[in-house]
């Protein structure tokens, strides 16, 4: 069913280059962290010696003190069963994967070892839960009891369980990888006895019920089980896994999907990735296209749609309304682990269909997001990733995850980087990623050497003998690519074709011209992302309000951004500093930007005329370059003349200002032009600006004059009125007002002035207006003056003037602990940190619920909150018991 397929990870070597540092900092905590931590939930739970080992922490950890591994007949009830951490489990399958991918990739020995402990140890658990007799089948395998699963049969919702089979696919996965990479018979055994049991308990249940199941928000979760029943059938051949592979479907999105419905919006977004991925593996193993089709439009509604500059998606793990990725910026954007899965469905859908726009977005997305995911940093005890990698202004990256899903995804991202680098199919080798690998293959080596994405000159260095065809991904912003010298147009495919036969000592050298790009969001044009070649930047600025930049005067005729340095990996340019999304740093940062210029600007000329906006937000500016740039300059020059009259008839521009325009752009060396231009104002009334290049007796060029046409009636009358919007007050380091601050409408001329806040009714503008509302809000200024012609202005502020607010819980956890949780809410900005202290300890920042032991005198914490403006509650007080 596929087309192409990539090389398995033990034939592609990954060389040095950016992705390296994840690659080695995660290698690093394999080949460190013990075995034995990842088993202690599983032996616990079975009884065994846990060996003095602590469990990784966080959601893997060990239950309740009182819970037991309770089978569907003996679970005491909700509200009865004392539970805790009902997701363990899980972090062990994706430790195991991590183990295997990483062996696949190095070859080393130790990991295979360490897989292979683990999976030993997996099976004694197995034993000696099917020796309690308790369970529905000798194959069942988990780190607490089947109880679980029959309560999601009948329907219970997340708090009582959490995703039982979520859990069981990430075991089944990881026992999986262990069989395919490292040749370990004793992990399909395992998988296989699991795969049983699985099957005899979802093929007995009637479709409806296993409906309503997967519907559950989080209870229902079934992450890839799809994806591991199919592979399982692929690899036994048994015909009931491939059955049971069909009960881990929602119908009514499949149904959504094919009928060209979209229904994502609200949706978790992770809760049905992973089924994508399984459904790909289901086309596979039957051939039923409806599954491919389903895929496909689902692709189609996700990217881009609902995707952000670095390749994320949703908000707090949930999609958002279509085509909505400005309006949809918020404080917790972009699940790791959604972007793990999407790029799952991309490989997938590459080898499928050799459509370069998967590519695109894998390139995309393992650069920016994955790569950038990972702090650098280097660590014994966690996996330092990141859950979400937010897009709101002044973000900050909160890695460390240790037994998180993002940790459990992040373990496995970063040991296979080059899983997607190198395609093949009979007498066809596709290079889809510039990522420096070493291709090995029985007859020899094919080399990608290049310091992409740091510059754009990739080598392929031949050293084996290859008669075929060779495709070379053209990213989609690289303009005139050169192929060993030459320019080489790009054919609709997205690849180059090179078709020869190669030789051992051929070398071809591919020129990828990086341009340095202002990218709009999809639903608002003003809003942008700042990106040199695949990389997204990041500008550095503790703010946490959007960052303003004016770009037209630095802006060439393609639209790229002129005039940056480098520094490293930094880049500074319009007046600030942008570091790599992938350099896994840790300063505030803005993945977005806001375009404000106040004036008409081109690189190299300004007419120092304003750059009014009408009512619905339209200037001439942000019409000009509303679809990134041009590919001569004839065509901008008809841009700028459609542009100016535009403005012009919508008393945006007076006719002094237009011709003002005109000469400016005349002037202008966006283009870098050959010879001078000049600008004249013609008779006529053409659309379309005349350029003539005038040449010298002896025949030199001299200059190019361009005729411009105003018609008579355009822009007749007094220059138009300029309005302002001033706020005042003292704004915080933040960007954020911590008092209510005011705002004043002015204008330079004789002019009725009126104001608005947001979508508000508009009102007289006399002296300074106070803002007492909080959030984020649009200050609105218009101006009319004698003859009727209206300007408008809109300024954007963020109030926030009070703290969070907080409160803690204290639960016993027997005699002697106690279990601290702090809850801090701020709706308005929202909450940046909380922290806590005891007389012995400073002030350390809160993440997880802490245990805390009794003494025998009553002890107290203290707690404060911040929000991102910068508002600090009062010290907050815990009063904790004696021990009893």
């Amino acid at each position: 069913m596929t087309r192409a397929r990539p090389f398995a990870l033990r034939d592609v070597e990954l060389l040095d280059g950016v992705h390296c540092r994840t690659r080695d900092q995660m290698l690093h905590l394999a080949r460190e962290f013990p075995v034995d931590r990842v088993l202690a939930v599983f032996r616990a739970n079975a009884g065994l010696d846990t060996r003095g080992a602590l469990p990784p922490g966080t959601w893997e950890d060990f239950g309740h003190p009182d819970e037991r591994a309770w089978s569907e007949a003996d679970y005491p009830g909700p509200g009865v069963a004392p539970t805790a951490s009902l997701l363990r489990g899980h972090y062990a399958g994706h430790f195991l994967s991590m183990l295997s991918l990483a062996y696949a990739s190095t070859g080393e020995e130790l990991l295979r070892g360490k897989a292979n402990e683990m999976v030993a140890g997996l099976a004694e658990v197995r034993d000696a839960l099917a020796a309690t007799g308790r369970y529905s089948h000798p194959g069942f395998l988990a780190a607490y009891g089947e109880w679980q699963f029959s309560r999601l049969e009948d329907l219970a919702p997340y708090g009582e369980i959490w995703a039982p089979y979520y859990t069981c696919h990430k075991i089944m996965a990881g026992l999986l990888d262990a069989y395919e990479l490292t040749g370990s018979r004793q992990a399909l055994e395992i998988a296989t006895g699991m795969g049983h049991w699985v099957a005899g308990r979802v093929l007995r249940l009637d479709r409806a019920r296993a409906q309503r199941m997967w519907s559950l928000y989080i209870a229902g979760e079934f992450g890839g089980m799809n994806e591991t029943m199919a592979r399982l059938h692929r690899i036994t051949g048994e015909p009931s896994f491939l059955r049971t592979a069909g009960a881990f479907e929602i119908d009514r999105v499949l149904d959504a999907a094919v009928e060209g419905r979209d229904v994502l919006d609200g949706m978790h977004a992770n809760q049905h990735l992973p089924m994508l991925v399984g459904h790909l593996d289901q086309y596979d193993a039957t051939g039923d296209r409806r599954y491919l089709d389903a895929v496909v439009a689902l692709w189609d509604q996700i990217v881009p749609g609902r995707i952000f500059a670095h390749g994320g998606t949703g908000e707090g793990e949930l999609w958002g309304p279509a085509d909505t990725v400005a309006g949809f910026v918020k404080r917790r954007n972009a699940e790791t682990c959604a972007t793990y899965n999407l790029l799952k469905i991309a490989r997938s859908l590459f080898g499928h269909t050799l459509d370069v726009r998967y590519a695109d977005y894998a390139e995309r997305a393992s650069l920016n997001h994955i790569v950038g995911s990972r702090a650098d940093v280097t660590s014994d005890a966690g996996p330092e990733v990141l859950y979400m990698y937010p897009v709101d202004p002044g973000a900050v990256r909160e890695y460390d995850n240790v037994g998180t899903c993002c940790g459990g995804t992040g373990l496995e991202s970063h040991v296979k980087h080059q899983e997607s680098v190198w395609f093949h199919a009979p007498g066809q080798l596709y290079v889809t990623q510039y990522v420096p690998s070493r291709l090995r293959r029985a007859d020899g080596e094919v080399t990608l050497r290049t310091r992409y994405p740091r510059d754009g000159k990739v080598a392929i260095e031949f050293g084996l003998a290859f008669s075929g065809e060779l495709h070379l991904r053209i990213p989609p912003w690289a303009v005139r690519p050169r192929v060993d010298g030459v320019e080489t147009p790009v054919p609709d495919t997205g690849f180059v074709t090179l078709r020869r036969d190669f030789r051992p000592g051929d070398i071809v050298e591919l020129d990828l011209p990086m341009p340095l790009r202002l990218v709009p969001t999809l639903d608002d044009p003003t809003l942008v992302s700042l990106e040199l070649g695949p990389t997204v930047l990041l500008a550095r600025d503790d703010a946490t309000t959007t960052l303003q930049v004016a770009a037209a005067a630095h802006r060439r005729l393609d639209g790229s951004v002129a005039g940056h340095t480098t520094d490293g990996d930094l880049v500074s340019v319009l007046g600030r500093t942008f570091e790599p999304a992938w350099s896994g740093g840790d300063h505030r940062y803005h993945m977005y930007l806001r375009l404000a210029d106040p004036e008409i600007a081109f690189l190299g000329s300004a007419p120092g005329v304003p750059d009014r906006h009408d009512s619905d937000g339209w200037s001439f500016l942000t019409g000009l370059w509303a679809d990134g740039g041009y590919a001569d300059v004839g065509a901008f020059f008809t841009a700028v003349h459609r542009g100016v009259v535009r403005a012009a008839r919508s008393g945006l521009l007076s006719r002094d200002e237009a011709v003002a325009v005109f000469m400016a752009a005349t002037a202008s060396t966006l283009d870098g032009p050959p010879v001078p231009r000049r600008g004249v104002i013609g008779p006529d009334s053409a659309d379309v600006p005349r350029v003539t290049r005038r040449t010298s007796a002896d025949g030199q060029q001299v200059e190019d004059v361009v005729q411009w046409s105003l018609p008579a009636d355009v822009g007749a009358g007094d220059p138009l009125p300029v309005v302002r919007v001033e706020v005042t007050g003292d704004r915080a380091p933040s960007g954020w007002y911590t008092r209510g601050p005011g705002f004043a409408v002015t204008s330079v001329s004789s002019a009725t002035v009126e104001a608005a806040v947001d979508e508000g009714a508009w009102q007289p503008a006399t002296g300074v207006i106070a803002l007492d509302r909080e959030g984020r809000h649009v200050l609105r200024g218009r101006v009319t003056d004698s003859s009727g012609r209206t300007v408008h202005t809109t300024r954007e502020v963020a109030v926030d003037t009070r703290p969070p607010s907080v409160r803690a819980e204290v639960r016993p956890l027997g005699p002697s602990n106690v279990e601290v949780t702090l809850y801090a809410d701020d709706d308005v900005s929202g909450v940046d940190r909380v922290q806590w202290r005891t007389p012995e300890t400073f002030w350390g920042v809160y993440q997880e619920p802490f245990t805390r032991a009794l003494r025998d005198e009553p002890q107290t914490l203290e707690f404060i909150a911040t929000d991102r403006a910068g508002n600090t509650t009062p010290v907050q007080r815990v009063d904790l018991p004696p021990r009893r």
